[in-house]
């Protein structure tokens, strides 16, 4: 069961927020929304709070230093490795299209 599941039966009432199976029945739903209450368009709901700017800012900056960064030799390695297999499937592909070229020139000339 992954996390939106648990998180959907929490907000039925099916289980608590430790994970355990609720004891209380869950609540009422209309017949044809499936169990869901039914909700107006545009309207949000009022139990959620808006994070501020400088708040969103603060968390960006938190999580950005948990960010494991490479070291400058690890970043020259890195580096080093993508151009290198950039440089075999441009030649791969350019040697592929020549020789599919001069084959059909071939087939196409006689």
């Amino acid at each position: 069961m992954n996390r939106e599941t648990k998180r959907m039966m929490q907000r039925q009432g099916q289980m608590e927020a430790d994970g355990s199976p609720s004891t209380r029945r869950a609540p009422a739903g209309g017949q044809g929304t499936g169990g869901r209450a039914a909700r107006t368009p545009g309207k949000r709901p009022s139990g959620r709070k808006r994070t501020s700017p400088v708040q969103f800012v603060r968390e960006i900056r938190d999580e950005m230093r948990q960010v494991a960064w490479p070291s400058r030799a690890e970043l020259l390695n890195y580096t080093s490795v993508v151009l290198t297999t950039l440089l075999i499937m441009i030649s791969l592909i350019f040697a592929l299209n020549l020789a599919f070229g001069k084959l059909v020139t071939l087939l196409f000339s006689k």
